[in-house]
């Protein structure tokens, strides 16, 4: 029996690395599709919360109500030496810049079956990426010329 087990992942995304009866421990590491200029849903687990640690980067936690079938986003810049938890039933997501890398707790097998996805508008695309850019202190939408961010 092995007194120490060691795990890591370099690949870009979502990857289950420690799998046990009961929790798993998975590590999210930047992928296009978290920037923030490339999200197009929200999902829920309705059988677990969701932890999440930031290990470099900048990072935002998503979460939103849904009233009417109208998503209402709220955004929190994670800190690194804070552990954050997504109760079960609330809608999320998260939003990376490249080089960024999140540890994730969770229920064993959320990836396979716990998760539903709420598809988002393009004007609620909008809506997300405003509140992400506020709490990432990055410019307004309308400040953005030809596609891309200009930094001030």
């Amino acid at each position: 029996m092995n007194r120490l087990e060691k795990y890591s992942n370099k690949l870009p995304g979502y990857h289950p690395i420690l799998i046990r009866e009961g929790w798993q421990v998975a590590q999210l590491n930047y992928m296009e599709e978290q920037d923030v200029m490339n999200i197009k849903r929200i999902d829920v687990h309705r059988q677990t919360d969701e932890v999440f640690w930031l290990q470099k980067g900048q990072v935002a936690l998503i979460t939103a109500e849904l009233n009417d079938g109208k998503p209402k986003f709220y955004a929190e810049l994670m800190l690194p030496e804070v552990v954050y938890n997504i109760p079960e039933n609330v809608w999320h997501n998260i939003a990376m810049t490249p080089g960024s890398e999140v540890v994730i707790v969770e229920k064993s097998n959320t990836h396979l079956a716990d998760f539903e996805f709420f598809d988002l508008s393009d004007q609620e695309c909008l809506e997300l990426k405003e509140t992400v850019f506020n709490v990432f202190n990055a410019p307004k939408l309308s400040e953005r010329v030809n596609g891309n961010l200009e930094r001030r």
